[in-house]
């Protein structure tokens, strides 16, 4: 019966009215939101959006690798992304002879397209609703670890069969609403994914650091990549015999461009959203994890900056590695602040004692005095875990040596995996990095929590100081001969090492002491979220309860508006090209735009060139690389960002101020025929609402 309930509940949810444009839907429940969407502006179908039995917009979506989307634009697999969702790609094609992350990268034909070793991307054949399948003769009276034992059991069970349809097909069970409903997702996986083009990071990660996650953005983020198959259109391994992927659905490219309250939907695999958490885990996030990670990272960044600033090679190993460090750091930033403005936590306080007064007699009662007992708990455990990913897994020497101890053990290939790191490694900066990262260590952990290794060591040395500069004196992995040099019986060698010593008895007190309790509480946390969601149903069925983010498929619809980010303020939702000319400046590495650019804009005419927009769409991290579309379907723009007032959306959307930031799709067009000199691509590709002869 509460089973029903649920199904009831989820049903009304959907179709309960949207809040402002917030929500992340499911396509294959499009047809619960299309009225909404088509009263607000859009003028397609629900088959036109998902569709199992003809082509439709799902089919020009890709998860690309495993944390970006990307779009097709060609009926020859052409596919746009993000810069930033291409960056590690880019840079491992680049040296200081052939530097495409300065100079950008385009294909002039075929031949000239770089394949890129381990990267994917992946369609959604379909998605459906397994809940029944899964959850059959699962009650309330089963105990928890009986209900995982047979929810494992069956998703694996639905994931075989799946898989074993077709070629290249790989399937997985999601969890949504913290487990009350189940679907199934099924992937076709392509492998063979080569670069074609890439604006220079002066285009395309232009305003760096500094602009990231702000607004006005002149940013470029794009970059080009070509999927390729077996002659018979199936996915394949890298062969020069294969041929570019037919896809069965390519995406029409909008000249027309974007005004102030236009519709627009976003068409992504956003990551991670916590909606309907409780208040402990709110507050856990704006003040106590994030300012400690937003520490350990400032700490960093400034290492990092001050040894690229000195040299361009090094800049180049780090420039992948830096983005990597930034993008979240600035984020938090973010995020932190806006929760805090939105009194974000005391609101969810308020709402569990409504919640709890109403759950009195209903079976839900002492549900939220327990769930903060559970968090209160596991807190110092949590922030120990983080603290050893945010500082021991920081220090690159250290994971070196427990990867080439892992392929020593399995016999597996080290040489490549050796060379790839010591071509992107400055030893300088990891020096630096460990001692800044271990005295953050021993002042963030709790001293009860403190691994006796650690304790020991400073007592040993006096100073964090002494223990690197003794580490890194007497460690083989600092030398690439001697881990070159090593044999597959030499694993007592890697042992005995202080690099991995150090690795190992980190990791070993992470598992004994932090893992177990962290997995513990983590487990029983789950446990109440999946009764509390069930209660937020029943006590609010008024509420519009989308699933959270899980890096699906999602449709995520808005319109095209600024935004007041203070008092006295208006943000317009368009940017053109004449504010990267304000901003250029030789002197600053992060607004030193190309010499070309400078030339094309002194010849006039190009002011009002539009770069980037704003919209109100829900999207989060997954979302980069989106597909920005119009009411008729038409690509108009490439997701890459949300304004930094806006971050919070993760746990509490703000209609006045969450805005995602896209990429003008001309802009992108512009570059690739002015900069790139590479209009030949345009030929394969269909527009409209104008004339491509303008780009040309």
């Amino acid at each position: 019966m509460k089973r029903l309930f649920i199904s009831i509940a989820l049903s009304l949810a959907v179709l309960s009215p949207a809040r402002a444009d917030e929500g992340m839907w499911l396509p294959v429940l499009i047809s619960q939101r299309i009225a909404d969407m088509q009263a607000k502006g859009c003028r397609l179908t629900a088959e036109d959006i998902y569709s199992v039995n003809k082509a439709s917009l799902k089919d020009a979506i890709v998860l690309f690798g495993s944390g970006c989307t990307g779009e097709i634009i060609s009926d020859q697999g052409l596919l746009f992304t993000n810069h930033h969702c291409g960056y590690s790609f880019i840079q491992k094609h680049s040296n200081v002879e052939h530097d495409y992350l300065k100079d950008g990268f385009w294909a002039m034909g075929r031949d000239e397209e770089l394949p890129n070793p381990g990267l994917t991307v992946s369609f959604l054949e379909r998605m459906e609703d397994v809940t029944d399948i899964i959850l059959e003769g699962i009650t309330e009276e089963v105990e928890p670890a009986e209900r995982d034992s047979l929810v494992k059991v069956r998703s694996a069970k639905l994931v075989s069969e799946a898989s074993a349809k077709g070629k290249g097909l790989s399937a997985r069970v999601e969890a949504l609403y913290y487990g009350n409903q189940y679907f199934l997702f099924v992937y076709k996986i392509y492998r063979d994914i080569r670069l074609v083009g890439a604006p220079p990071s002066s285009i395309g990660k232009f305003g760096g650091d500094t602009d990231n996650w702000m607004w006005p953005r002149h940013t470029g983020d794009f970059s080009i990549f070509r999927i390729y198959a077996g002659k018979d259109n199936e996915p394949a391994e890298y062969s020069k015999d294969n041929v570019p992927f037919r896809p069965k659905k390519s995406l029409r490219i909008s000249l027309a461009g974007v005004s102030d309250g236009d519709f627009t939907f976003v068409y992504g695999c956003p990551g991670t959203t916590r909606e309907y958490v409780l208040s402990d885990e709110v507050r856990y996030v704006s003040e106590v994890s994030d300012p400690a990670k937003i520490a350990l990272r400032t700490q960093r960044l400034a290492i990092q900056k001050k040894y690229m600033s000195q040299d361009q090679a090094v800049r180049i190993k780090y420039s992948s590695k830096q983005a990597n460090v930034a993008n979240a750091w600035k984020k938090w930033q973010g995020e932190s602040k806006g929760i805090r403005k939105m009194n974000t936590v005391a609101g969810k306080q308020e709402y569990e004692a409504r919640f709890d007064e109403w759950a009195g007699g209903t079976g839900y009662e002492g549900l939220t005095r327990k769930m903060h007992r559970l968090y209160s708990e596991r807190e110092p455990f949590f922030l120990a875990y983080e603290y050893y990913n945010e500082t021991v897994r920081a220090i690159e020497i250290l994971n070196f040596a427990s990867a080439i101890h892992s392929r020593l053990r399995n016999k597996d290939a080290k040489d490549g995996y050796a060379g790839a790191f010591f071509k992107d490694y400055y030893q300088p900066i990891d020096e630096e990095i460990f001692t800044a990262m271990m005295e953050g260590f021993g002042e963030g952990v709790s001293k009860g929590l403190l691994p006796n290794y650690y304790t020991d060591k400073l007592q040993e040395y006096g100073s964090v100081e002494a223990w690197k500069k003794d580490l890194f004196s007497k460690s083989l992995f600092t030398d690439r001969d001697k881990v070159l040099a090593l044999g597959p019986d030499d694993k007592a060698i890697v042992e005995t090492d202080p690099a991995y010593e150090m690795f190992d008895a980190f990791r070993k007190w992470f598992e004994t002491y932090i893992k177990p309790v962290v997995d513990r509480l983590n487990k029983e946390i789950n446990l109440a979220n999946r009764q509390y969601m069930k209660g937020q149903m029943e006590f609010n069925k008024e509420k519009v309860f989308y699933p959270d983010a899980n890096l699906t498929l999602r449709v995520a619809y808005g319109h095209v508006e600024g935004y007041s980010p203070a008092d006295g303020a208006w943000y317009k939702p368009v940017s053109t090209l004449k504010g990267i000319i304000e901003k250029d400046n030789p002197d600053i590495f992060d607004y030193d735009i190309p010499q070309k650019l400078r030339d094309l804009y002194a010849k006039g005419g190009l002011d009002g060139q539009p770069v980037c927009f704003l919209a109100t769409n829900h999207t989060t991290g997954g979302n980069s690389g989106s597909p920005v579309l119009n009411a008729d379907g038409d690509l108009i723009g490439i997701n890459f960002d949300r304004v930094w007032e806006g971050t919070m959306s993760d746990y509490v959307f703000d209609p006045e101020v969450c805005r995602n930031v896209s990429l003008d799709v001309r802009y992108l067009l512009f570059n690739i025929s002015r900069i790139g000199n590479a209009s030949y691509l345009f030929k394969e590709m269909k527009f409209t609402g104008g004339s491509i002869k303008k780009y040309r």
